[in-house]
């Protein structure tokens, strides 16, 4: 669907961040990109100087005659098709027609397609294929029918198109000349690109499909291939308004959240110069600018992983050409090289993090000094925390058992065995998982925290199990932000409960006059104070084991950042304090080794699901892109054959797999050193980060359909993890147990599992996102279908005399 929807773009790789202090260098394609969309911008600009006269000298003659403002605004109308330099009352009538132009300039937006094919923009092909065919459909069936030329629809297509081009490739002109899209375009010429649609879309849309209607209904039309293709050419117009139907609302509503994106671009503050933990610069621009892209870091992160045992599986991974969609099958490779043999598994593993440490860089807070982030955290540093503490006010609880948050209600006992039992059987968990939940319930001995003592980095995260820790007596060290809201919502929580909180101060504690400036003066920057907060847990409660969950989590490229920053921590933790553990959420949609039982049983479902219309239909209809299949050939290596999922979604992107990485790569370090290391496959979370995002909402509500999925609350979630969380600390024979002898380290992450149905579902999740949306939908409609075939059956019944 496009109506008067223009291509993605034309306007090149156009940086999005503030504009430099000089212009761009314009290279070739730049040069040629901005003579395309000037020429086109002024075959528009044609179209409207033509067309616009005309249609005014149109109404003011028939308003002279006698006739009504509606009538002479259709005969105008009309009549726009046909407009020339006459009837716009120009001296020069040579010039060419409105018509002529018209075909001309729409006829050239076929080399947007050419542009995105050949990666001169950043537009998807295949969109910008669709919505330039649709315009020269709309244009060839104008050109074809006399009946379409002559009705208002067509002027109001022409107009529509027109009047949003002009703004359009003038924006794109100017953003290649000023080198950034978002604060370098004019502001008049910005707010027209994202605000005329709101009008011009529907004006257009309803233009086109009176263009279609009118061809359908039009014998010269009709018979352009012969009479007996009438009933051909008669479906070939009316198919296009069947389509335009359930696309154009969400077609707006995706241009109304860029422009509210665009907007917040263009009005957010400049970011703050790089401080602590960056990513390295990856090109200096001829003014100075430091430019710091991830692709490039990260590309090379995983290469030095995968080439410490397979070089030649290294340097594919630098010569990927297309990182963002092309990273899962590297990252394929190096899981496959890392079931070769356990000491492949932490030869990838250790150079992957060594490396990231040498090339992340750490600058001083007076941006002075740069090091590699390796030489900063070996660093002596002079500057300290101060320590808060706060102890809870409730006495600690008499009766201390394990409960779960399920469905608005609290379960334990018999009924929290048997729901477990139905979470297994029906292959929405592991039975490893199951079995530690139902060990820690059956001892209440894990759950009396008074004497443990909990590192939470990120200790608000909206998945961190702060909340249940306080709520059964822990000992919490919190990490987070220095922000004052942050920290009174913290302690608050924490004065009630029966556990207690510690957090670093930049100064002391009993200095403070108020908890209001205890509150500003608490916490600290993952980014900034790596060392600082790695020096200060070091000395923390000395004798005491630390339990260090890292729950930190941020979007895109930063996410990286923090989970490098926690490993830091994590590492230097493990090394210098006897007795640390370590706790991660790993997230289903990744790569891990799996029980062959979920291999088998994954196989069984998808036998029985692509039997089933509804798949067969989906896999008609999209081929490979949809309804995957969950099941891979198993990976000989030393100790037998391993079997693993792909759980990656695309859409996550390429950072977020690579911070996901990091995590396990620390993991099967650690406990290959001698750690405790708690590990396990968190479920897929209706957090409010998720759903906020429309699509994902839609999606979690249709994914029920693909046995045995079962999206969860972030109560329940939290619950079941920290449950886990307790056995694996508590249980000398588990996996998380270093003691224990596993074939290969990332076995690690194939016990405990509670993975909400990814590892047994008949497809790869990354392929069902489409499929579960339309089944949502499919329910909402369902009752509405009903209401109208019920009123459509009364109604005939009615009218045949039945009643």
């Amino acid at each position: 669907l496009t109506s008067c929807a223009s291509p993605p773009s034309s306007a090149g790789r156009i940086p999005t961040m503030a504009a430099a202090s000089k212009a761009p260098s314009l290279g070739p394609k730049d040069i040629y990109l901005i003579l395309y969309n000037a020429v086109c911008c002024l075959g528009w600009a044609y179209v409207l100087a033509l067309g616009i006269p005309s249609l005014f000298n149109s109404v003011a003659s028939s308003t002279s005659s006698g006739a009504s403002l509606l009538d002479a605004l259709k005969t105008a109308g009309n009549e726009l098709y046909f407009a020339t330099p006459s009837t716009a009352g120009w001296s020069d009538e040579s010039s060419p027609s409105l018509a002529w132009i018209l075909a001309l300039v729409q006829g050239a937006a076929i080399m947007e397609i050419v542009h995105a094919a050949a990666g001169l923009v950043r537009s998807p092909v295949f969109v910008t294929a669709m919505q330039v065919g649709s315009r020269i459909v709309a244009l060839q069936m104008v050109s074809a029918s006399p009946k379409a030329q002559t009705q208002w629809g067509a002027a109001l297509m022409i107009l529509s198109w027109a009047l949003v081009e002009v703004p359009r490739y003038l924006f794109y002109v100017t953003a290649i000349i000023s080198g950034d899209a978002t604060k370098g375009t004019p502001y008049p010429i910005f707010w027209l690109r994202y605000s005329l649609f709101a009008v011009l879309y529907p004006t257009g849309i309803s233009g086109e499909l009176s263009v279609f209607i009118n061809s359908s209904k039009c014998d010269t039309f009709l018979s352009l291939l012969g009479e007996n293709s009438k009933s051909l050419m008669y479906w070939y117009a009316m198919a296009f308004p069947i389509i335009y139907a359930p696309g154009a609302i969400p077609m707006i509503l995706n241009m109304a959240g860029n422009r509210k994106k665009a907007f917040k671009k263009r009005f957010a503050r400049p970011p703050p110069p790089p401080r602590g933990l960056v990513w390295p610069v990856t090109e200096t621009k001829a003014n100075g600018e430091e430019l710091r892209a991830s692709t490039a870091t990260a590309k090379e992160i995983l290469a030095a992983a995968v080439g410490a045992v397979n070089p030649e599986l290294g340097e594919k991974v630098r010569n990927e050409k297309k990182w963002r969609f092309g990273y899962v099958k590297h990252l394929i490779n190096m899981v496959e090289a890392q079931c070769k043999s356990p000491e492949d598994a932490l030869k990838v593993a250790n150079a992957g993090l060594n490396k990231a440490y040498t090339m992340f860089q750490f600058i001083s807070k007076d941006g002075k000094t740069t090091t590699s982030f390796a030489s900063a955290m070996s660093a002596q540093n002079d500057t300290k925390f101060c320590t808060g503490f706060v102890k809870g006010e409730l006495a600690p609880p008499k009766d201390k058992k394990l409960e779960i948050d399920y469905q608005g209600r609290k379960i334990s006992g018999n009924e929290l065995k048997e729901q477990v039992k139905k979470w297994v059987d029906y292959g929405t968990i592991e039975p490893s998982a199951g079995e530690a939940i139902i060990k820690c319930a059956d001892n209440p001995g894990w759950i009396d925290l008074s004497d443990k003592y909990f590192v939470l980095l990120g200790a608000g995260s909206a998945m961190g199990p702060f909340e249940v820790l306080m709520s059964l007596g822990a000992n919490v060290v919190a990490i987070d932000l220095d922000r004052a809201g942050i920290w009174k919502r913290l302690i608050e929580r924490a004065k009630n409960s029966s556990g207690s909180i510690t957090f670093p101060m930049t100064k002391e504690q009993k200095d403070c006059a108020n908890d209001d400036e205890m509150y500003e003066c608490s916490g600290c920057n993952l980014f900034t104070e790596t060392p600082i907060i790695r020096d200060w847990l070091v000395d923390l409660y000395p004798g005491k084991p630390f339990t260090v969950g890292s729950y930190a989590y941020l979007n895109g490229a930063l996410h990286v950042q923090v989970s490098l920053a926690m490993d830091a921590i994590c590492r230097d933790l493990c090394e210098r304090r006897k007795g640390t553990s370590l706790a991660y959420l790993c997230t289903p949609t990744d790569l891990h080794l799996i029980p062959k039982e979920a291999h088998d049983a994954a196989k069984a479902t998808y036998k029985e699901f692509s039997k089933k219309p509804f798949c067969m239909l989906m896999k008609l209809l999209a081929g490979k892109k949809m309804l995957r299949k969950n099941v891979r050939d198993p990976v000989s290596g030393v100790g037998g054959d391993f079997y693993y999922v792909n759980g990656i979604s695309v859409a996550q992107g390429p950072n977020y797999a690579m911070a996901k990485r990091m995590q396990h790569w620390r993991a099967i370090i650690a406990r290959s050193k001698g750690s405790i290391v708690s590990s396990n496959i968190a479920p897929s979370t209706s957090t409010a980060s998720v759903v906020q995002n429309r699509t994902f909402a839609w999606a979690y509500e249709g994914m029920p359909y693909f046995k045995p999925y079962e999206i969860f609350a972030p109560e329940t979630s939290k619950s079941v993890m920290i449950a886990i969380l307790f056995h694996d600390i508590n249980n000398p024979t588990c996996v998380a147990n270093p003691k224990t002898v596993l074939a290969n380290p990332n076995e690690l992450f194939a016990s405990g599992s509670f993975h909400g149905g990814l590892w047994r579902c008949a497809y790869e999740v990354d392929s069902i996102g489409e499929a579960s949306v339309l089944i949502y939908f499919s329910r909402v409609a369902t009752p509405y279908v009903l209401a109208v075939g019920g009123l459509g059956i009364a109604f005939g019944a009615k009218y045949f005399g039945a009643v």
